[in-house]
């Protein structure tokens, strides 16, 4: 029951609650009508602490105040009011994204080093490669397969379709594995075309080729990429890998 109400927790937490406002709500949620006594009681936090966080609460259409005569009571809204603020912050940014899209947009500049850390940070890094290429490009892997799709095999397999519908072209380098072999037997399936590095090889980052950027992805803790926008040194890493495409059966 404990990481049940952990994990509802850490779900108010994501949508933008703090860690007191997540547990005095989840508190109240069950209690009805009651006092900030009672909720000081439950949530093991101080009593002027609890004021604060209702008050918090309240603003944010998540609490209600009931008044009966010269008694004031307080009652958690319906999880419902949740999806409700959330359509509001969609709505919200909807209006604002252009806004953010042109302050985006005005770096003009053609070279950059950007560090992404976290397995999220790194799958937005993905992402953003799908959106930047363009039909016939080159894309070009040197990595270890089986390590990448461990890190989150559905993300990978859906960015993997994905690319596959871009007609791009696609050359990749595996670090022998079992899964990288399986993988090559349908390489068509997914306009690619798959090599595997000699048994020895062994990879723990992986590094992607664009024709205008080099990614350099580190598979193991902490999971971070190396995004480097920059002709030249894409036009290097092209080279080498044309080296080894060329020397590995």
């Amino acid at each position: 029951m404990k990481t049940n109400e952990e994990s509802l927790q850490k779900s108010l937490i994501e949508f933008g609650l703090s860690e007191k406002e997540a547990r005095v709500y989840l508190v109240a949620l069950g209690l009805g009508a009651t006092t900030i006594l009672k909720l000081t009681r439950l949530s093991g936090l101080k009593r002027p602490t609890v004021y604060t966080i209702v008050e918090s609460l309240t603003k944010k259409g998540l609490f209600g105040i009931e008044i009966f005569g010269l008694k004031k009571t307080y009652r958690a809204e319906n999880p419902n009011r949740l999806e409700a603020i959330f359509d509001q912050k969609k709505q919200e940014l909807a209006r604002n994204l252009p806004i953010l899209q042109d302050l985006y947009l005005k770096d003009k500049s053609d070279s950059f080093i950007r560090y992404y850390e976290g397995l999220e940070a790194v799958k937005l890094v993905y992402e953003e490669i799908l959106e930047t290429v363009n039909s016939g490009d080159d894309y070009m892997v040197i990595g270890n397969q089986e390590e990448w799709l461990s890190l989150d095999k559905k993300f990978f397999i859906k960015f993997i379709e994905k690319r596959a519908r871009l007609n791009l072209n696609i050359r990749l380098l595996f670090q022998d594995s079992n899964i990288a072999r399986e993988h090559q037997k349908f390489e068509k399936n997914y306009n690619e075309k798959i090599k595997v590095l000699p048994p020895e090889t062994t990879l723990t980052t992986n590094l992607v080729i664009t024709s205008d950027r080099v990614i350099i992805h580190q598979l193991t803790n902490p999971v971070s990429a190396i995004v480097i926008q920059n002709k030249n040194v894409a036009r290097m890493n092209k080279e080498m890998f044309e080296i080894m495409w060329k020397a590995t059966v």
